[in-house]
């Protein structure tokens, strides 16, 4: 696993930090941990600006 950070594009916001397998993955746990089922489920206005998961080199 690789760790990652989830980040509102618009306002660099991060929304959550994590391990995952890849960024489609964290973009799910995300989600997963904020009570939707997927990222796909995460309402518009929070997807409005964009979501990037990227990972984090330690």
């Amino acid at each position: 696993m690789r760790v990652f950070q989830v980040r509102q594009t618009t306002t660099g916001a991060i929304l959550w930090t994590g391990a995952a397998a890849d960024p489609l993955s964290a973009l799910d746990a995300m989600a997963h941990e904020a009570g939707y089922y997927d990222h796909s489920d995460i309402p518009e206005h929070m997807r409005a600006g964009g979501l990037q998961a990227e990972e984090v080199r330690v």
